[in-house]
């Protein structure tokens, strides 16, 4: 393990607070990616008690997948290319990564292409967090971030939400002089809640000195509502914006996603992996990107359904937080772990439970067929 870490970065690790005791941890990381316990929303979703073996009946709405796949463009391009598999084809993740940086904005030294947006969050990590240097995220919040900091001994320092749901981003900002790497996800996971690009921008300009802040847009095409900050990324900004196509472009367990900053950050991230991508996604992701009714489209699909699940709550007096994702969080008014297994005996397996609260359930919205099955097993739960 210990022959992954280069003496430069041996060095660099040292002036960031680790010690040579903690070499070999990072080296773990590095060398065992997604086999880490931390490293990817499946090791996640095993928090949300999903079977290894389920009915085929089963409604799956745990993991904020999108049940509608691949648009039909992307799948044929995909079948196309699987012949084509033996070869690394190297030249499709540059056409991603250059299709992306046209429709941003961005230069292509500015796009950085992964397996979904997973790697680059914990590359991001280890690039920026330390036993010196925590890592600050928001509370409920996606905990990968945390995970990966925690394995290298870095402070995680969690931040309640406000009473709107937003980030607090003054309390982020003050939570550590040092910080490392300040992470919101907009719209927020697990709340599917927005925080406005006005608390971002001054998160931005008031962050401790050498601290990064990172936003993570993995939902952002299903929000009516959200404002990107890839435009601070292409303004050179102390700023790593990641994308995934695992949400509104259905591909989750294909695995594209992307992280954008100004060149000298990627290459901080970047030395932490290595290897070709998935040729299938990387034309898959292309292909999607070139649908141009496909996010309108899709947004819309998601929405329809999400706001009628929230008119039949309301009319039942079920408390939850109002979202503009593909996910919300329900009040179940008991530990919500027993939720989970009560909702699973209906063969319904909905998401896990966030320890900041404990009687909420995440409810991904699923297909219109699937909510109308999540609401006759809720009346039965709740009552």
């Amino acid at each position: 393990m210990m022959n992954v870490l280069s003496a430069e970065a041996k060095r660099e690790l040292l002036t960031r607070g680790f010690t040579r005791r903690t070499f070999g941890r990072v080296a773990t990381l590095i060398s065992a990616g997604a086999t880490l316990p931390f490293y990817n929303e499946a090791a996640l979703a095993q928090l949300s008690m999903v079977q290894s073996k389920m009915p085929e009946d089963a409604v799956i709405i745990n993991a904020n997948e999108n049940p509608l796949g691949p648009c039909n463009e992307a799948a044929e391009a995909m079948y196309s290319i699987v012949k084509k598999g033996g070869r690394y084809l190297y030249q499709l993740t540059f056409e991603l990564q250059k299709t992306i940086a046209e429709q941003e904005g961005l230069k292509p030294n500015y796009v950085s292409v992964y397996a979904g947006s997973s790697a680059p969050l914990h590359q991001a990590v280890l690039a920026f967090c330390s036993p010196s240097k925590s890592f600050v995220v928001a509370d409920p919040g996606y905990e990968a971030g945390g995970r990966a900091a925690k394995f290298i001994g870095a402070k995680v320092i969690n931040v309640p939400l406000t009473k709107d749901y937003a980030h607090d981003v003054r309390a982020m900002v003050k939570a550590d002089p040092n910080a490392g790497l300040i992470y919101l996800c907009n719209p927020n996971n697990p709340t599917g809640t927005l925080t406005p690009r006005a608390d971002i921008d001054w998160a931005l300009a008031n962050k401790p000195k050498g601290s990064i802040l990172m936003v993570d847009e993995a939902y952002i095409h299903i929000s009516p509502h959200a404002v990107s900050a890839m435009d601070l990324a292409a303004a050179d900004k102390d700023v790593v914006v990641l994308r995934t196509f695992s949400k509104l472009y259905g591909m989750a367990g294909l695995r594209a996603g992307f992280a954008a900053a100004r060149p000298d950050l990627l290459e901080k991230i970047q030395p932490y992996s290595a290897g070709a991508m998935p040729v299938t996604a990387m034309v898959g992701a292309s292909t999607s990107l070139k649908v141009k009714t496909l996010v309108p489209e899709r947004r819309k699909i998601i929405g329809d359904v999400r706001e009628d699940v929230f008119s039949f709550l309301d009319k039942h007096n079920y408390s939850y937080v109002r979202s503009e994702s593909n996910k919300f969080m329900l009040d179940t008014k008991r530990p919500a772990r027993e939720f989970v297994q009560a909702m699973a005996a209906h063969k319904i397996y909905v998401g896990r439970v966030w320890p900041a609260w404990p009687t909420y359930s995440r409810i991904t919205i699923g297909t219109r067929d699937e909510m109308e099955k999540f609401k006759a097993a809720l009346l039965k739960v709740m009552a």
